[in-house]
């Protein structure tokens, strides 16, 4: 069987930044991701109305528990091709009427032409990894894809740089007769961080194969973020009740879209 394409896909091709990460994220992170992804935004998706927007959906935690914890549309956006794949798989393995409700756009959010489509946004573990020059380009995009009174939810990344080299060591998993081990390292180099991740397989004593990935975070405190987004009309919620967590209310005047008031669900985390 030939495969023949016709004419060229009006998709931007992507460079694929996390092609080592997206095979061990779900085996020594996803869990404990999923955990905490539960807790910080569920209450806040069950409220939703319209739809979910998730902003670097990775290999889907945000994604799907926003199927499980709301009835809307889901619009999750990821560029990266390795981490869209396993999106992808968990998706197809989901109920026919789940599967109804999200649209995957294998873009950046600004690409993804999105306007008043939902109003819960979410950015978990994706600030911190854009540049300040992309950070704040990412802003008028999520504003035109939220309709007023929409929620704003995004992690945020670290305020400062690390004194010293910082390691985190991923609990070890075991899948049949291998274990998998890994652990991430963060230091100060300039005015951003470095964040190794490195990566083993292990079958007893015997090392199989081992893979290290090299990621960049630029630090930003909570003013800072919240003054990139005052002028796109964004209003941070006045109760602080996760230092991790940045909540704030699309406060845009006027709309296309005749909508009636919408009930913000303030939670606590």
């Amino acid at each position: 069987m030939h495969t023949v394409i016709s004419r060229p896909s009006a998709t931007p091709r992507q460079l694929d930044d996390y092609a080592v990460s997206a095979e061990f994220y779900d085996v020594l992170q996803a869990q404990q991701d999923a955990t905490r992804v539960h807790r910080l935004y569920s209450g806040v998706v069950r409220g939703a109305r319209l739809g979910v927007l998730d902003v670097g959906a990775g290999t889907g935690r945000v994604t799907l528990m926003s199927l499980l914890e709301s009835e809307v549309g889901v619009h999750a956006v990821e560029p990266a091709r390795a981490m869209r794949t396993s999106l992808m798989t968990r998706l197809a393995s989901l109920p026919a009427e789940s599967r109804a409700r999200v649209t995957v756009h294998p873009c950046p959010l600004g690409q993804a032409e999105l306007y008043e489509v939902a109003d819960v946004a979410i950015c978990h573990n994706t600030v911190a990894c854009l540049s300040p020059a992309v950070r704040r380009a990412l802003w008028p995009s999520i504003a035109r894809a939220l309709v007023p009174g929409g929620s704003l939810l995004l992690q945020l990344p670290p305020a400062r740089l690390p004194d010293a080299e910082v390691v985190r060591l991923f609990p070890a998993q075991r899948i049949g007769r291998h274990e998998y081990g890994g652990r991430m390292v963060m230091s100060a180099d300039g005015a951003r961080i470095r964040t190794r991740f490195d990566y083993w397989v292990c079958a007893g004593r015997h090392l199989l194969r081992e893979h290290t990935e090299t990621f960049w975070m630029w630090p930003a405190s909570r003013a800072e973020v919240i003054d990139e987004l005052r002028p796109q009309g964004f209003l941070p919620w006045p109760d602080r009740t996760d230092a991790s967590v940045l909540a704030l209310t699309l406060d845009r005047p006027g709309s296309n879209r005749s909508r009636g008031p919408r009930r913000t669900t303030h939670v606590s985390w």
